[in-house]
């Protein structure tokens, strides 16, 4: 299996990329390919002791930068490291890309290069986010499409459930809907006319689901527009980042040191329980609806970030979900309910 991973993506390219791209290629055994401008990702390659035969250089000496309006960008720099990485997919070079960098390039950068699976309108991007039940739990869309119709979100619910069936292991994905209520009759327009899709699309559909429910394990898929859930995805980022700071504070000082030393096994038991809700342990979140697999990870990846963002992509790479969704979305497509586009045009 080989992984194409853009080498300049990311606030800590290339450094971070490299370092985690050598761990999961020892920790994995895939090859990846570090896409980028040969001599820096040669450079900072010549600063690691023992780089494994399988990774290798593609060149690209353009490099997407973050204030670049992302369209025109991808189409202006058809050498950038982000454009090339998904031409090794399309290609058949490699299996999935991953990318760190601007999340609006890697998405026209796929679309470009990869193309829309038949049947999808708009393509999701999905996070795989914890839950106290022990079973991760799928949330889309978190940013690809900050405005959406009702048939987008039903879409976005059976890419959805596809993912969580293939990937995740869900023999019958619970499948929400984020709303301000648990209540039917509860949400937004947006919520309210999507309902009656999601209800009669084949789905296990339970409903409601608000957002302090995200995490309990309450629903296997949980969907929404892209801009409610990237405001949900980065809330949960800053209360995990907030709650290790409060819990760093409070051990502070001489006391607090002496205090961790006879309580080692809590102070174990913490660091755990922060790595379940640390996003840097879940890598990356898969870009559902395009004709292959799309990793994009966060922006502020270190390497541990950048190699999880690869565990995913070898993990939905081994277990297919674009062929599945490539077979069933153009058949979901042609049984939509006849009265979808009535209940999109209501006022």
């Amino acid at each position: 299996m080989t992984i194409a991973v853009d080498a300049m993506g990311g606030d800590h390219a290339p450094q971070a990329v490299v370092a985690g791209a050598l761990a999961a290629a020892r920790d994995f055994g895939v090859n990846i390919l570090l896409v980028g401008p040969h001599i820096l990702v040669e450079r900072e390659l010549s600063r690691h002791r023992h780089v494994p035969s399988t990774i290798r250089i593609v060149d690209a000496p353009e490099v997407v930068e973050m204030h670049e309006a992302p369209a025109m960008a991808v189409r202006r720099k058809k050498r950038s490291s982000i454009v090339v990485a998904m031409e090794q997919v399309r290609d058949r070079q490699a299996h999935a890309a991953v990318s760190a960098g601007h999340t609006g390039a890697a998405m026209g950068a796929a679309l470009l290069r990869l193309g829309r699976l038949p049947g999808v309108d708009r393509p999701a991007i999905a996070v795989i986010l914890p839950t106290i039940a022990d079973q991760p739990m799928v949330l889309l869309d978190v940013g690809a499409n900050v405005d959406s119709r009702p048939h987008h979100l039903l879409q976005f619910a059976l890419m959805g459930s596809v993912y969580a069936r293939r990937v995740l292991g869900v023999a019958s994905p619970r499948v929400g809907i984020l709303s301000n209520g648990a209540e039917e009759g509860k949400g937004s327009d947006l919520t309210l006319r999507t309902t009656p899709l999601l209800r009669t699309a084949g789905l296990n559909f339970i409903g409601n689901v608000e957002a302090r429910d995200v995490f309990t394990g309450t629903a296997d898929v949980v969907v929404c527009d892209g801009f409610v859930g990237n405001v949900v995805l980065k809330f949960g980022e800053g209360l995990a980042l907030a709650i290790r700071d409060l819990v760093k504070a409070e051990f502070q000082g001489w006391r607090g040191r002496l205090y961790l030393l006879f309580l080692a096994p809590l102070a174990q038991k913490l660091r755990r329980m922060y790595r379940r809700i640390d996003y840097r342990e879940y890598g990356g979140a898969p870009l559902l609806g395009i004709d292959g697999v799309c990793i994009i990870a966060h922006g502020s990846s270190n390497a541990r970030a950048v190699r999880n963002a690869i565990r995913v992509a070898v993990e939905a790479v081994r277990n297919p979900f674009v062929e599945d969704l490539r077979a069933q979305m153009p058949q979901w497509s042609e049984t939509v309910p006849s009265g979808a586009e009535s209940l999109e045009t209501q006022p």
